[in-house]
């Protein structure tokens, strides 16, 4: 298997005439944590939607775990491209309880009741199962979308402004918990944000994505 996770090779995408990513080049080793910053608009999000498959790019490549999944001639299905992925709106099942939420994709894993004992555990929410998302507060939600998005055990987790609903006093708290869950379950992590302090805190190489174009810092 590839020492890269995540490999983009001239990574260009549009929307009609507007180019919103320019021949992008970016390598995520196996543990790493990238940040990409960038002010909104600047097609952060648009990123992250291509790598999981949500948009059919232009041009280039993506390369998952050394697979292609995407060039401009074909791409792979988002749901077999083995990634986690939390964002801003959490986008939890109200249906269901918090244990389905976090069970939800693992359904026909054998130890799924393991599975959801150990991220409830790590992510404090074990008290939460039985309840429904309306009845939570919006930090305990995002804790279960964390969760819930760990349940696969993916090879790439990306984080799409996860935290830009939660007060400072709740950021500062979950800052120092997934720090500690991500160097235990040892995760490659690509977080887009525009928050520089978060960047530093969360991951250990800093890019900027600037007029289409991404960057090292």
């Amino acid at each position: 298997m590839s020492e890269f996770i995540l490999r983009l090779e001239g990574l260009s995408h549009s929307y009609k005439d507007q180019e919103v990513l320019k021949d992008i080049d970016l390598d995520l080793k196996s543990r790493e944590r990238i940040s990409v910053l960038g002010e909104s608009g600047s097609g952060k999000s648009t990123l992250l939607r291509c790598i999981a498959g949500f948009e059919k790019i232009k041009q280039g490549k993506i390369v998952l775990g050394g697979k292609t999944v995407s060039d401009r001639n074909s791409t792979v299905p988002t749901e077999l491209r083995n990634i986690g992925m939390v964002v801003q709106e959490r986008a939890l099942f109200p249906h269901l309880t918090v244990k389905k939420n976090i069970m939800f994709g693992v359904e026909n894993v054998p130890n799924k009741e393991d599975t959801v004992d150990e991220l409830a555990h790590l992510f404090k929410i074990t008290n939460l199962l039985d309840k429904f998302p309306a009845e939570i507060s919006g930090g305990e939600q995002q804790r279960v979308a964390f969760a819930r998005s760990l349940a696969p055990e993916p090879s790439l987790l990306m984080l799409d402004e996860p935290f830009n609903a939660l007060d400072e006093e709740l950021r500062e708290e979950l800052y120092s918990e997934l720090t500690k869950i991500f160097d235990e379950k040892n995760l490659s992590v690509l977080l887009v944000t525009h928050d520089t302090d978060e960047a530093r805190t969360l991951t250990s190489r800093l890019t900027r994505l600037e007029n289409g174009v991404l960057g090292d810092i």
